[in-house]
């Protein structure tokens, strides 16, 4: 594996690592502010700097280059796979009616199964219902290949999120990057680090990703009496408290975040399903569990391998990146020391992570996590 980096900082200025390096036909991961995505310069730009380079594009809540978390700006990643190989597809959820099911198993019809190792996923972040799009994915999959990825983000704006595959950026893509190769080891885990507090309410009514009601009472009312002054900043203020959802189908509580609030309704959307039925509490972290919560996730994703990781995809959660504020990068570090220096980083702050549980193959979505997909040849 061979791999070349580089970013453009929110003033304008290129930096590139490694830039005599040589690549042919690398995967080229773009993670990008989205209002750098929305300038097409930029899609000509990186397609100058690798003219054979399969680009794909995602907009963030920030950019993780090594042991950075850049704002505002651009990092690339160029892996050139030695001993294995990759293939992209690509959907758009608006040529679907927004169903994230039926764009799911769209993704993924066509791919060849034959040696598929992995599936790792970016998706546009602002109307795909991450648990949905799951759920189509592992509809066309075998069993035994896993899925790991996330959402794009847009900082705490939640105006729009944007992907691409060899294209300029747009608003409904869903890129899905299959991975082949017998010596291809490929490890992930994911921690939160928050905790739940407050009475425990049940979820009484809920279609999907939407929430209209907790004990027969509408949740936004209920949720805007815990925020108190905060309401008005919804749906941002949600970030630092969101949902732990334990719903009766599954072993383990997820967390969920909401994505933005529907007044008209008097309802919230959030990143994933929200079942009826479902036991219910509001969640806080402080920055030192965050941070215990990464190291947490590293160590679960090279517990059992078998080689040092080469290079590590980081998908970690805006509401973290909020909470820890000036000490974000504390997170990143905590994982590299785990991990080890030899390890190339990359990746994004996002609207929702997509990983299994360490104990098996289903994935789940993921809100206020730290996501990490360990990958060597």
């Amino acid at each position: 594996m061979r791999i070349k980096q580089g970013s453009l900082d929110s003033a304008g200025n290129w930096s590139h690592l490694n830039g005599d390096l040589n690549l042919k036909y690398p995967l080229v991961l773009v993670f990008a502010n989205r209002y750098v995505l929305e300038d097409e310069s930029i899609f000509n730009k990186m397609r100058d700097l690798f003219p054979d380079g399969h680009l794909i594009f995602g907009s963030t809540a920030g950019e993780i280059l090594g042991s950075q978390v850049n704002d505002g700006g651009l990092a690339y990643t160029a892996i050139e796979f030695e001993k294995s190989s990759f293939k992209i597809l690509s959907e758009n959820i608006l040529n679907h009616n927004k169903d994230a099911v039926v764009a799911g198993k769209a993704l993924l019809q066509n791919v060849v199964k034959k040696d598929l190792k992995h599936i790792f996923v970016i998706s546009e972040g602002s109307f795909v219902n991450g648990s949905e799009l799951i759920k189509g994915i592992e509809s066309v999959l075998p069993d035994e290949v896993a899925i790991t990825g996330g959402l794009c983000g847009d900082d705490a704006r939640f105006n729009k999120t944007l992907a691409g595959y060899n294209k300029p950026a747009a608003e409904g893509e869903i890129i899905g990057i299959a991975l082949y190769g017998e010596s291809l080891e490929i490890s992930f885990a994911n921690y939160g680090g928050w905790f739940p507090f407050g009475p425990e309410r049940i979820i009484t009514k809920s279609k999907g990703n939407v929430l209209y009601e907790l004990d027969h009472k509408p949740a936004l009312d209920l949720y805007k009496s815990y925020l108190g002054d905060k309401a008005a900043e919804l749906p941002t203020s949600s970030l630092f408290y969101p949902l732990s959802v334990q719903s009766q189908l599954k072993e383990r509580p997820l967390v969920r975040t909401i994505l933005t609030i529907d007044e008209a309704e008097n309802t919230m959307i959030l990143a994933g399903d929200v079942p009826e039925g479902s036991k219910v509490k509001l969640m806080m972290a402080t920055v030192d569990g965050i941070i215990d919560g990464a190291c947490e996730a590293a160590k679960e994703a090279t517990k059992n391998r078998k080689s040092s990781a080469q290079l590590a995809i980081l998908v970690s959660c805006v509401g973290r990146k909020l909470v820890m504020h000036q000490r974000v990068e504390e997170e990143v570090e905590e994982v590299i020391e785990v991990i080890g220096k030899q390890a190339v980083v990359s990746g994004f702050y996002s609207y929702g992570e997509m990983a299994p549980f360490s104990d098996n193959n289903q994935c789940e979505l993921h809100n206020q996590t730290m996501t990490l997909t360990l990958i060597s040849e």
